[in-house]
């Protein structure tokens, strides 16, 4: 595999050298088979510059004190729930957190509705378990069983989106942190530094609910919207351009600033209800607007730029990933993006260019 080709690294990866620089000035105490210490972890995650002037970009924009709190509880027999609206970053720190702690953050458990329970325990080699019945070369370990025998973190996306029974598999392995193989006769024993990074979208409440017994094996960390309009606007502007940079899309980087300002003013208003200086109640629509598709809307506008105009992005670059962004119920937010469109975009000033674009495409 050429190294130049790939899209996008592990986070152990691609900050290999921030990991590496961490524990070199890592003086703090570490539990038992974790990479950094609690602090470093934290700190990998928030940025710092170390005592030979090394700078650690920062991971995560936004409380610190939730941050410690969230690796704490994997020093804990506690798991860690991450919920929050789609977009608020419970993959991304979940990724970063597991390659901190123990250099692999490729341990993942995706849930759906299909997820079957072979996916928590283990499955089978039905091959050899037909021509040799049931033994441990027959086994197919699931990635909980591997980060249980390697002292890992093992990562669960969408829990919530697991069939309860599924989902129930987990209890005796985070209560116990064995788990059984009747056919076998054996058991594993998760080896210290083992633990499990869950996260779960509160837009699935009512989906597949956590039954109150598994729910109590978590401590629930809630992953919050930005603050203010400064906070996000540096989020987007990070991500996007560390996607820019893998993409290597050739755009103007003063006018993304200025797309990525506006993008996020709207995206806040329409998400809140009301304009940034609180003067006007607006009419929200069913989206999250969350900083996620902020950043998809952005190095969607970039690339438009880069391949179809000259370079700096411009107000209809990015207005139709603006709009679709918006409008999930064609009917309610619809109405809900003219009306804004209207009231406020069209009042706006330096703000025509993007009236001219969002009306031009809803025509």
């Amino acid at each position: 595999m050429n190294e130049q080709n790939v899209i996008r690294w592990h986070a152990e990866q691609g900050n290999a050298q921030e990991l590496r620089q961490l524990a070199l000035y890592d003086k703090g105490p570490k539990p038992e088979n974790w990479q950094l210490s609690p602090r470093s972890v934290v700190e990998y995650l928030t940025g710092t510059t170390l005592e030979d002037g090394f700078i650690v970009q920062p991971k995560y924009f936004g409380d610190k004190r939730l941050l410690e709190l969230a690796v704490a509880t994997l020093a804990t027999d506690r798991a860690l729930l991450l919920t929050g609206i789609p977009g608020t970053a419970k993959t991304w720190l979940s990724e970063h957190i597991a390659a901190a702690v123990s250099g692999d953050s490729t341990l993942i458990v995706q849930g759906t509705a299909g997820t079957s329970e072979e996916a928590i325990r283990y499955g089978w080699n039905y091959a050899r378990l037909l021509a040799e019945g049931p033994s441990e070369a027959a086994l197919v370990p699931s990635p909980v069983m591997r980060a249980m025998q390697s002292g890992k973190i093992v990562r669960v996306e969408e829990l919530s989106r697991m069939p309860a029974e599924v989902q129930d598999a987990l209890i005796t392995i985070l209560s116990e942190k064995t788990l059984a193989i009747p056919e076998l006769g054996q058991e594993v024993q998760a080896i210290k530094g083992f633990n499990l990074i869950a996260t779960a979208n509160s837009r699935d409440q009512g989906v597949n609910e956590l039954s109150s017994a598994l729910r109590r094996r978590f401590n629930t960390v809630v992953m919050p919207l930005p603050g203010t309009l400064e906070e996000e606007i540096h989020i987007v502007q990070s991500r996007v351009i560390q996607l820019g940079e893998s993409l290597q899309l050739p755009v103007d980087a003063a006018g993304s600033t200025e797309a990525i300002k506006t993008l996020v003013t709207i995206f806040r208003e329409l998400r809140s209800g009301k304009t940034a200086d609180g003067k006007m109640r607006i009419k929200s629509p069913g989206s999250t607007l969350s900083p996620a598709e902020a950043i998809s809307v952005i190095t969607s506008g970039q690339a438009l730029a880069a391949y179809f105009g000259n370079g700096s992005i411009q107000p209809g670059d990015i207005a139709a990933g603006m709009q679709g962004a918006i409008i999930k119920d064609p009917q309610h937010d619809t109405q809900v993006w003219k009306e804004y469109l209207e009231t406020i975009v069209k009042e706006r000033k330096g703000w025509e260019d993007y009236y001219q674009a969002a009306v031009k495409l809803l025509k």
